[in-house]
């Protein structure tokens, strides 16, 4: 089954787009020196809040005064119903009970467990933008104020430690996302999509594997067919301005095509250990998450949930918001127990925009405030409650900022750094090539970039 690359063009758009390839653009024809050898056998799931999550309500500061019924009316949660976290301070909304299966651990709260949650609060930025888009872009791109960067930390980490250009390292990273993450957005295309076995060409499966094809001097013969045939061998025309760009992203698409059938070809996926995934969307992505884990090379997994922007009627033990992190907590558990056997390689991180206002409004919700909550879950991780205890936060610390909103205390790019550094093992030396600006805005904020060290090692 011969296909033309002019028919593969026209035919396979949508794949192109799910890839986010923009055929026409400069960029993509840099080449950027790349790191010898491989990084340690180290993932991540991303979690992104979408809409600002309410941090005082998820981590509630009980030593804190300011947290009454005064600043909360409807919001304020009694401490008899609240999750003691052992530290004589902060205390968990009762939606996240299930969390506490990975918190637990005897030095922490007395309670037998692994204690790998770490519980990060007061994370936020510089200059904190209360715009949803801008703030969210920052987040994910790692540079504030670059609103309209489109390139992601987390695909800096990747194109820094691997050849992307390589077809071994297609898949190595994903959105289970409609649309692309800004994560990992860059020159080199990563996949995206709501299910793996949506990621295909159109029509049956007899004809998804003509199109695709065998390699050059496999079964199909020495020139190959399909797809791989086509991009599996040596280029023609190498001096044609785009035949190189053309070229390799074919590879990388048949490749990145062939792992995901591999995946999905080996049927219907069933959790371990007893893990029960919600029947939600967050709990579907997770599932899929974990599924592509055990059967694929991938190395980051980014995903979001939406619904975090909590005006009106946030709900104080019932409602949106104690429903969100109800599936968020019961999310951690079920991936906790289903990758137990690779959990010491994981790390799964939540992220969100921006904190809510400390005082409750008039609707009964809380609006665009600073600085939230991070949650960081793994086999490497300390955990414990960062950021929230009688000896760093002081009294009416609520109202820190502009006596209206919470302060962050620490950037939540040394956050990250700490991932790249001490996760996933990149050399201090590069942050400032995977975080741009680190170096310069840790020296203006030393004391927001003091790593918080809840990961060992």
């Amino acid at each position: 089954m011969y296909f033309s690359r002019r028919e593969f063009l026209k035919a396979n758009a949508l794949a192109w787009g799910a890839l986010g390839i923009n055929l026409f653009s400069p960029s993509l024809f840099q080449r950027r020196l790349l790191a010898a050898g491989l990084p340690a056998d180290k993932k991540l799931i991303f979690i992104f809040q979408n809409g600002g999550n309410d941090g005082i309500n998820t981590v509630i500061p009980r030593g804190d005064t300011a947290y009454s019924t005064d600043s909360r009316p409807t919001l304020f949660i009694p401490q008899a119903q609240a999750i003691d976290t052992g530290n004589g301070f902060a205390q968990l909304h009762p939606a996240l009970q299930p969390m506490m299966e990975i918190y637990n651990k005897t030095s922490l709260n007395g309670q037998e467990g692994p204690g790998n949650l770490a519980v990060l609060h007061r994370i936020g930025y510089s200059g904190q933008s209360r715009s949803h888009f801008d703030s969210q872009q920052y987040w994910q791109n790692g540079v504030p104020g670059q609103a309209t960067l489109e390139e992601g930390m987390f695909y800096r980490h990747l194109n820094r430690t691997l050849n992307l250009g390589s077809a071994e390292n297609a898949f190595v990273a994903a959105a289970i996302s409609s649309s692309q993450m800004v994560a990992l957005k860059g020159d080199k295309p990563f996949p995206n999509f709501n299910r793996a076995t949506e990621f295909s060409f159109a029509g049956t499966a007899t004809k998804n594997r003509k199109f695709l094809g065998s390699l050059p001097s496999s079964a199909g013969g020495p020139n190959g067919d399909g797809l791989m045939g086509l991009y599996g061998g040596p280029q023609d025309s190498p001096d044609k301005i785009y035949r190189p760009l053309v070229h390799e992203t074919g590879q990388l698409l048949g490749s990145t095509m062939n792992i995901l059938q591999g995946a999905v070809g080996q049927g219907t996926y069933t959790p371990a250990n007893g893990a029960v995934y919600s029947n939600d969307s967050l709990g579907r992505k997770l599932m899929e998450a974990a599924m592509l884990f055990k059967r694929t090379p991938v190395k980051i997994v980014g995903m979001t949930i939406g619904g975090w922007d909590t005006h009106t009627g946030q709900g104080q033990l019932t409602g949106g918001h104690p429903n969100l992190l109800g599936q968020l907590a019961r999310g951690f558990q079920a991936l906790s127990r289903d990758l137990r056997d690779q959990w010491d390689k994981v790390l799964v991180v939540t992220m969100t925009e921006f904190g809510r206002t400390s005082e409750e409004n008039g609707s009964q919700g809380t609006d665009h405030a600073e600085a939230s909550v991070v949650f960081v879950a793994g086999g490497g991780v300390k955990g414990g409650v960062y950021n929230c205890d009688a000896t760093t936060w002081k009294a009416n610390d609520m109202f820190s900022r502009s006596g209206r909103y919470l302060e962050k205390k620490t950037d939540f790019r040394a956050v990250f750094g700490e991932i790249f550094t001490k996760h996933f093992g990149d050399a201090p030396g590069i942050l400032d090539e995977i975080i741009p600006g680190y170096s310069a805005a840790a020296a203006k904020d030393p004391n927001g970039f003091k790593q918080l060290g809840f990961i060992n090692g």
